[in-house]
């Protein structure tokens, strides 16, 4: 858990994307989020987060609906939604926090 704090603990704000390799609605959200890393460049960070992986920290964040998005400022969590996004939205709201 320490590195997570590492994670977050940044001036740019940080995508998170908690998801499962057998989850189909996490598959489609890959090409996504590599659309939004792309957009953003150097101005956030994207990091996925396997929750087979990860499990105590999903638990720790009650990470139930996949995948689940997060957006971290500061170590403050800014924004969070369960379900699939389309990269439009995701890069808008991750702008909110540049």
């Amino acid at each position: 858990m320490s590195k997570f704090g590492e994670l977050i603990e940044t001036r740019v704000p940080v995508l998170l994307d908690f998801y499962a390799e057998w989850d189909e609605a996490c598959k489609g959200m890959h090409p996504v989020l590599r659309d939004v890393a792309a957009a953003l460049g150097d101005k956030a960070r994207v990091i996925k987060i396997d929750v087979e992986k990860n499990k105590e920290l999903a638990e720790a964040l009650r990470v139930k609906g996949l995948p689940t998005l997060m957006i971290y400022k500061n170590g403050e969590m800014k924004w969070r939604q369960s379900g699939e996004q389309d990269a439009n939205t995701l890069i808008g709201l991750v702008k909110e926090f540049v």
